[in-house]
């Protein structure tokens, strides 16, 4: 394997961290995962102008134009043979340091790109749906980091993570401040009621997802309504279907949520047509610009 770390590709051995980085230290830094089909780069102009708008969030600046940033995306994918599920981990640090917080003390940010293979659930799944659990650990709020930087500082995600993995699940659902749905650890999240798409709205603390977004625009094609408010867990237990979206993901059933089946606890009809939807939609040229 090839890593591209600040323009040079390297071996996965010499891809080294210094100790003094801050986003070691600090987790004072941005990242994207990008998915690879056919060896193409997935909504690469959505996953670049997303990494750039996070950094920018920050005052961090990326040192390479988004030009130079797809071109070693790209680089990356053709020298590690990427075709199907591979997977793309950009991240920009904030670069070496002192041992102090003040970001400004680092000279230079650092970049470097991981294209490997990617799985994240197993492929099972898909057919039966899988179970969550509604975390205790809340999700922090936009006052206090705004949602749309997609930073190095995941623990609030990890904590909610373990609590699923305490009871032998892969995810779980993360509330806002107010107790409504936001998102799940590394997923969006819909349901279905009676026959209405429903999703938590930006304003409840999530992360815009790609994935997310496509979805979105492929339900609006299908004639399907579609609306972005705020959910409660039990309007998310007592829904028709459940489904998460995610750039690794990609649209993933729930058949239960705690101890509450969804529907008949099989994966329901409208997340069977947006899957299929989603996967047509890979092969056209659009999933690519």
């Amino acid at each position: 394997m090839k890593i591209w770390m600040d323009g040079e590709l390297l071996d996965r051995e010499q891809a080294k961290i210094d100790v003094f980085d801050h986003g070691l230290l600090y987790g004072d830094g941005v990242f994207e995962g990008i998915r690879v089909y056919h060896g193409r780069i997935f909504q690469c102009t959505a996953h670049v102008d997303r990494l750039y708008d996070s950094a920018e969030k920050i005052h961090l600046e990326v040192p390479y134009t988004k030009q130079e940033f797809v071109d070693a995306m790209t680089l990356c994918v053709k020298t590690n043979g990427l075709t199907d599920n591979g997977y793309i981990r950009p991240v920009v640090t904030r670069g070496v340091g002192t041992l102090g917080l003040h970001p400004f003390y680092c000279p230079r940010p650092s970049m470097f790109i991981i294209a490997d293979q990617v799985q994240l659930y197993p492929p099972e799944l898909y057919e039966t749906g899988m179970a969550v659990i509604i975390a205790k650990r809340r999700r922090i709020t936009p006052m206090m980091l705004d949602p749309a930087v997609k930073s190095l500082n995941y623990l609030n995600n990890i904590m909610a993570k373990i609590e699923a993995i305490d009871v032998g699940l892969l995810e779980a659902v993360m509330l806002n401040e107010d107790g409504y749905v936001a998102e799940c650890t590394g997923d969006n999240i819909f349901l279905v009621k009676d026959g209405v798409l429903i999703t938590p709205a930006v304003s409840a603390g999530i992360l815009v997802g790609v994935t997310r977004s496509i979805t979105i625009k492929l339900a609006r094609r299908a004639g399907i309504e579609l609306v972005e408010r705020d959910v409660t867990p039990d309007e998310l237990k007592g829904a028709d279907e459940v489904f998460l979206t995610g750039t690794a993901a990609e649209i993933m059933a729930v058949i239960k949520v705690d101890d509450a089946v969804i529907g008949n606890g099989k994966p329901g009809p409208m997340t069977g047509q947006l899957l299929q939807a989603f996967r047509d939609f890979i092969e056209t040229d659009e999933a690519y610009e």
